[in-house]
């Protein structure tokens, strides 16, 4: 049987997501930021968390080889963040809109949470990279609600 890449996109978006933005220094330390909607825990113990890469990415040279990584999970007030950092090739963290963690990655200001994580592993997935990280810190913001993602556009919790 072969699937339409289309529709398989368009029933994949049937499933509501957050909004993620992934953060890290380049190889020649310059702050990054991706936006992504890939994200999900995978164990309690050791807490790991797994976001996935296109391999075709403009930010694939950066990401992929990274040993260390925030994932950001957006909240609503934050949807520029989200659209400024899923631009191609603009990639760039504003200085004002991370702190650097404790371990060295950069961490979004405002996220509802930010997961700072070391490398566990990286999986073959196709066309993407699975990226499984082992959270070593992590943040919380007490108020906010969440950006979204559903059929193909943001959403809003109501």
């Amino acid at each position: 049987m072969s699937l339409d890449s289309r529709e398989f996109r368009n029933a994949v978006g049937r499933f509501a997501t957050g909004v993620c933005v992934i953060t890290t220094f380049s190889p020649e330390q310059v702050p990054m930021g991706m936006t992504v909607n890939s994200f999900t825990s995978v164990s309690l113990d050791p807490p790991l968390v797994l976001w996935s890469l296109q391999n075709s990415s403009d930010c694939y040279p950066v990401f992929s080889p990274a040993e260390h990584w925030t994932i950001n999970i957006l909240a609503q007030d934050q949807l520029p963040l989200s659209n400024q950092y899923s631009r191609k090739n603009e990639h760039e963290l504003s200085p004002e809109h991370f702190r650097i963690g404790v371990t060295g990655a950069p961490v979004l200001r405002g996220a509802l949470a930010s997961f700072e994580c070391r490398i566990w592993q990286r999986y073959d997935g196709g066309d993407h990279q699975l990226l499984v990280g082992e959270v070593k810190s992590m943040s919380t913001r007490p108020t906010g609600r969440p950006l979204l993602f559903y059929g193909g556009r943001y959403q809003e919790l109501r």
